[in-house]
């Protein structure tokens, strides 16, 4: 459901020249919210009711590396649309008490599902042409200290193996990063793996949570080299989580017997 944009260059080479000094108070018609309400309720009935009724057993690994504190980046595989869920359960498993927000793709926040949506943090991109409104956005977030979920896969994908990743999250660090003396942005490469190819009743998961990667050590020299090394080091970092995952899935799957 929440999906990374495909970064437009032209965007991106304005996020990318957006001055070093820029403060929080970028000019920006995009905006997210958390309904003080609604966020709440749904966190307690996904958490108690509706993830444990419909999946089997839920391991969380590596709680210990999402930190609760600071401006941090989540950046999961993308297996199901279950992942738009499962990622605000191991956050509040790990004692986070910020509101996520999620970037989202502009089809998805329409109707009623939008309605909800914008309600629980996400806030639209055009995948196919992110506005430079947006991207701030996604700065403006990091520099106030909050949590945000890019999915940088960009789409779903069934198969198991982690794809080439998008471009537009490692730029978006970056931005952030240089907009502010010291803003300690940390992304956190997090893998999520099902039993089944399509998550359906009883299907078990396994959330790796890896150690979180700082945009800071990113920030010197070229800024279009150092996006490109951030997102390789988060790639393979990705890939180590799934293939370590994978490992563990199959040991821990095979040992829940078929009801």
């Amino acid at each position: 459901m929440m999906e990374i944009y495909s970064a437009n260059p032209t965007s991106q080479q304005k996020l990318a020249n957006t001055p070093a000094n820029t403060q929080v108070a970028y000019t920006t018609s995009a905006t997210s919210r958390v309904s003080p309400w609604l966020a709440p309720l749904a966190y307690l009935l996904g958490r108690h009711f509706l993830l444990p009724l419909f999946f089997g057993r839920i391991t969380i690994i590596g709680q210990e590396n999402i930190p609760r504190t600071g401006p941090v980046i989540l950046a999961p595989t993308h297996r199901a649309r279950w992942d738009a869920l499962l990622v605000p359960y191991a956050a509040i498993a790990c004692k986070i008490k910020k509101d996520l927000r999620f970037m989202v793709t502009s089809s998805e926040c329409k109707g009623l599902q939008g309605w909800f949506v914008r309600r629980l943090g996400g806030f639209p991109v055009d995948p196919k042409h992110p506005s430079i409104t947006t991207l701030r956005h996604g700065v403006e977030l990091l520099q106030q200290q909050k949590t945000l979920v890019i999915f940088p896969e960009g789409g779903i994908y069934r198969d198991g193996d982690v794809h080439p990743l998008k471009p537009g999250i490692a730029r978006l660090a970056l931005s952030a990063e240089s907009s502010q003396p010291d803003l300690g942005i940390r992304i956190i490469p997090i893998s999520i793996n099902y039993s089944q190819t399509y998550p359906n009743w009883g299907t078990d998961v396994i959330i790796h949570i890896g150690a979180a990667i700082k945009v800071a050590d990113y920030s010197n020299g070229c800024v279009k080299q150092n996006a490109k090394c951030l997102t390789s080091d988060l790639a393979k970092v990705l890939q180590q989580l799934n293939h370590q995952e994978s490992e563990i899935s199959s040991h821990t799957f095979a040992e829940i017997p078929n009801s």
